[in-house]
């Protein structure tokens, strides 16, 4: 979603003003269960798959199906501005914890701790590859291409962020997201492959278009991705939780080069 704003040019000796597209930025309130689990910013659109995305990879579900999603749960979804989501498990979800904002690297946590907190409920990956999860280094490079040429909001934009998911064996793009949050990104991308009932993602690869950190190995983590590959580099914690979830990281993915960080999911 954008929006059209006059803007002031310049540049090669002269100046205008015209009109420009901005990504549009609005609060969201997920809800699980009718309870507020947190509030985050993100581009509207593919806001059930983002509730339902977050609730998974944060754990929050517990292993209770997804019965229904909608808008509101505090009012009509026209008071609301469709700005409020709600994710039913029928109550067989825990009762979550309210979170005023979304964890983030600077959460407060120590490094440790915050990855203790993550292998506590999470198991790790096969420590060996299966031939299914192994993917050519030259079936990465067109998985960047391929994913950069069906970012619409970043063309007319400039400023959003992707995640996708693809097929290991053939490089095939089965899912790409765009939002202004990395997180939110990779949530929509997770909760439509949940929704599909394509969960765990055994057989699949996550890509990013920016930085990896440690919440983005989180959320690969928890949808079963065996392999994450980004366009930007990874944090320290990002490198320490994918050693903890046998998970095949891949920074600095530009063209034929990239950056194996862990794991032994690309073939050469």
């Amino acid at each position: 979603m954008v929006q059209r704003i006059d803007a002031d040019r310049s540049g090669g000796g002269g100046g205008r003003r015209m009109p420009d597209d901005v990504v549009v930025e609005e609060p969201m309130e997920i809800r699980l269960d009718g309870h507020l689990v947190t509030t985050t910013m993100r581009t509207p659109g593919h806001d059930f798959e983002l509730a339902a995305g977050y609730c998974f990879a944060e754990g929050l579900l517990n292993g209770a199906p997804v019965r229904d999603i909608r808008y509101c749960a505090t009012g009509s979804a026209v008071d609301t501005e469709f700005n409020v989501v709600t994710v039913s498990t029928g109550g067989r979800a825990p009762r979550p914890a309210e979170r005023l904002s979304t964890t983030t690297t600077s959460c407060g946590l120590c490094g440790s701790t915050a990855i203790e907190q993550i292998t506590a409920r999470l198991e790790p990956l096969p420590a060996t590859p299966a031939a299914a999860a192994r993917v050519d280094a030259s079936t990465l490079a067109r998985v960047a291409e391929a994913v950069r040429a069906r970012q619409p909001l970043f063309d007319r934009t400039g400023s959003v962020h992707a995640a996708a998911a693809f097929d290991l064996e053939s490089g095939e793009i089965t899912c790409v997201r765009e939002d202004i949050g990395r997180h939110n990104a990779a949530d929509k991308v997770v909760g439509r492959l949940l929704l599909d009932g394509a969960l765990p993602a055994s057989a699949s690869g996550l890509f990013l278009s920016g930085r990896v950190s440690l919440e983005m190995v989180q959320k690969a983590w928890a949808a079963g991705f065996p392999l994450l590959a980004a366009v930007g580099g990874p944090s320290s914690l990002a490198v320490a939780t994918a050693h903890a979830a046998n998970l095949t990281l891949v920074g600095f993915l530009r063209g034929d080069r990239m950056t194996v960080y862990t794991g032994e999911g690309v073939v050469a």
